[in-house]
């Protein structure tokens, strides 16, 4: 067979089991090769999937997928998976619009089993699916495959516990290769580390295994049957075997790239019902120099040049959002020694690599750690420090909690710079922060705010550090608009919205990014001869109330504006104060749907959810034909508010905050 026509020979995972393990060395290699090649074009999750490439075949060569089932964990590792589950053909429109997910997708493929995204999920999944297949009759064991990182958070050992004292038919595959998307940190990093490295094990089952080798005709089988001797030489010289005191079968340290090897333990743990866990070693980026060097540019990379390994340069371009926060918060905490940074895993990701490196006793990555990092955050103001906690908004969901209970509730002068708000792009509906406003907003006491360009994000920062109580400043993951940056930071007044334009017609008040969509909505109205004022709401709570009733007076509509949900966001606390001071008015709320959004270009998604300026535009115009054309729109208007009143959409109870109807 030609040397490099086998990828074309699979089609799903049962034609692996054809093939030779020479033949499976090979595959690896023109998996590998295609792999850069088409992420070079693309970009996508490089350095990780090159990192399981051994793993993954040996999976797929010893289990039956979707039989036995396989969760990855996060997903950042599944495009060797993949291409060996029938999607090869199409990898090279991997988290391109309409392509294939960049994560793995149900619906996709019967062998992706759940959808993945967020961190340290994997072994829950298994454990439930053990349990149901044991309760449904079904055969088959359920696997895990997770990182050295995400291991360490808490959702792991809770399900890890959970599956020691169900005993379940589980094999969790930690994939340690000693970097998650930056260096793993914690007690537990630190453990791992004294498993792989400790010489008196290594030695000892080393020496375990060549000297019952050497006996005749039995050794292989009796070497087989002494892993009861072998645990006992790990539990007597590596401290605090954690996994074996929790209830699992621990094999390993392996090296995950030799597919025999592998390929040999997984048939060892295959024949275990109870849990079984294999630790193997990788090196993330594996046979890509580049990778290699530097596995965390290439964990999540855009186009590069495959023979340098470099970046398609791209036309110069306004600093990103991330990087104005973060020398912004670097400046702030040079004049400030208060200033603390927190972040769950993620320095390089959030901007605070410089902070990380200027102020290294004011620094504390968490780990993959959500949770602790905010409650932390909040112990570390109640002792006097101006902590600023920076999460991305699909991760902050996790610390939901805490952000109401330890922050909130406590009063703390915490600051919640929530980066990565509003869509995305390619890395689709579990990366997507498009409920933030939403989630925040129901939280009493907290201030949010979102910016409308560089310069403001710049400002917010500044404004609330100097805030007593908690805030949170959401702002996307793209470039900024360009606009100049002043050399002193301004306090901007808390709620306090400001005008940007004037018109007569039709008031677009938006927030954060939207902001820049309605000025040009409002250019391209004036063209139709509809005269649009044009405000920035800046907060999203408190609402500017004063503006929005002069907006309603005076415009025959009112239309709200945000990168985020409809359900619950700022458009729905707009009208919420119309409906408190009993204003009827034309109300537009545009928004996200009631939806997950898919993977594709930021500008695309935008506009196929109507949030495009033409888009909006043209829905403005829209709305203002039906109101020429609609005698009953205040009579519609007076129902809603009387429902809202009558408790259909809230409480009779006339303490409790009524929830808005969209008008």
């Amino acid at each position: 067979m030609p040397e490099d026509k086998l990828l074309a020979t699979i089609s799903s995972p049962d034609d692996l089991k054809k093939l030779t393990l020479p033949e499976l060395d090979r595959l690896a290699a023109e998996i590998r090769n295609k792999m850069i090649g088409d992420v070079a074009k693309t970009g996508g999750h490089l350095a990780p999937s090159l990192g399981v490439v051994e793993l993954t075949i040996a999976l797929h060569y010893v289990f039956d997928s979707p039989h036995d089932p396989i969760v990855w964990d996060v997903g950042h590792q599944c495009y060797v998976h993949k291409m060996l589950t029938g999607r090869a053909d199409s990898f090279d429109t991997i988290r391109q619009y309409q392509g294939l997910s960049g994560f793995p997708k149900h619906k996709e493929s019967e062998h992706d089993i759940v959808d993945t995204g967020h961190s340290s999920t994997s072994i829950s999944f298994a454990v439930g699916l053990a349990e149901a297949m044991k309760r449904t009759g079904q055969t088959g064991k359920a696997i895990a495959v997770i990182g050295d990182g995400a291991i360490a958070a808490g959702l792991a050992y809770e399900a890890l516990n959970h599956a020691g004292h169900l005993k379940s038919n589980v094999l969790v595959v930690l994939n340690d290769n000693e970097m998650s998307i930056s260096p793993s940190v914690g007690a537990f990093a630190s453990y791992l580390a004294r498993v792989r490295l400790d010489p008196r094990y290594r030695r000892a089952e080393e020496g375990f295994e060549t000297d019952v080798k050497r006996i005749p005709r039995i050794g292989e089988k009796v070497y087989e049957l002494g892993k009861h001797v072998k645990s006992s030489i790990k539990q007597m010289v590596v401290p605090s075997m954690i996994f074996e005191e929790l209830g699992f079968t621990y094999v390993g340290p392996i090296d995950g790239h030799n597919i025999d090897l592998v390929a040999k333990n997984l048939r060892l743990a295959k024949g275990i019902n109870t849990p079984v866990l294999l630790h193997v070693i990788t090196k993330k980026g594996k046979g890509y120099a580049p990778a290699e060097e530097n596995p965390n540019r290439f964990h999540g990379t855009g186009s590069f040049d495959v023979v340098t390994g470099l970046p398609v340069a791209k036309k110069d371009a306004p600093p990103a959002y991330t990087k104005v926060f973060g020398d912004a918060l670097v400046e702030m905490a040079d004049a400030d020694d208060k200033i603390a940074a927190i972040t769950a895993a993620m320095p390089s990701g959030t901007g605070l690599d410089r902070f990380a490196s200027e102020f290294p006793d004011r620094f504390f990555d968490v780990g993959i750690a959500e949770q602790h990092a905010v409650a932390f955050a909040s112990a570390l103001a109640l002792g006097g420090l101006k902590p600023v906690v920076a999460i991305y908004s699909t991760f902050l969901q996790r610390a939901y909690d805490q952000v109401i209970h330890d922050v909130c509730l406590q009063g703390q002068s915490v600051v919640l710079a929530v980066d990565r708000a509003g869509l995305v792009g390619e890395d689709g509906p579990t990366h997507h922060g498009v409920f933030d406003l939403s989630y925040l907003r129901a939280v009493p006491g907290l201030t949010v705010m979102a910016p409308k360009d560089e310069a403001e994000l710049r400002d917010m920062i500044y404004t609330a550090l100097r805030m007593a109580g908690p805030v949170a400043v959401r702002y996307p993951r793209r470039d900024g608009l360009g606009v100049d940056i002043k050399p002193a930071p301004k306090e901007l007044p808390i709620g306090q919205a400001e005008t940007l334009r004037e018109g007569e017609d039709v008031a677009l008040i938006a927030i954060g990014t939207m902001v820049d969509a309605a000025v040009r909505s409002a250019e391209l109205l004036a063209t139709h001869e509809v005269s649009a004022t044009v405000i920035n709401a800046r907060f999203a709570k408190p609402l500017d109330t004063r503006v929005i009733i002069a907006a309603a007076n005076k415009h025959k509509m009112i239309v709200t504006l945000e990168e985020n949900s409809v359900n619950g966001g700022f458009g729905e606390g707009v009208l919420s104060v119309l409906a408190e001071h009993d204003i009827e008015r034309d109300t537009l709320v545009l928004g996200l749907p009631d939806g997950f959004i898919e993977h594709g270009p930021i500008p695309k998604l935008l506009d196929l959810n109507g949030l495009s300026p033409e888009k909006i535009a043209a829905s403005v115009i829209a709305r203002l034909d039906r109101q020429k054309h609609r005698p009953g729109s205040a009579a519609i208007l007076k129902n809603i508010r009387n429902a809202i009143k009558s408790g259909i959409n809230g409480s009779n109870d006339k303490d409790t905050p009524r929830r808005s109807a969209r008008r």
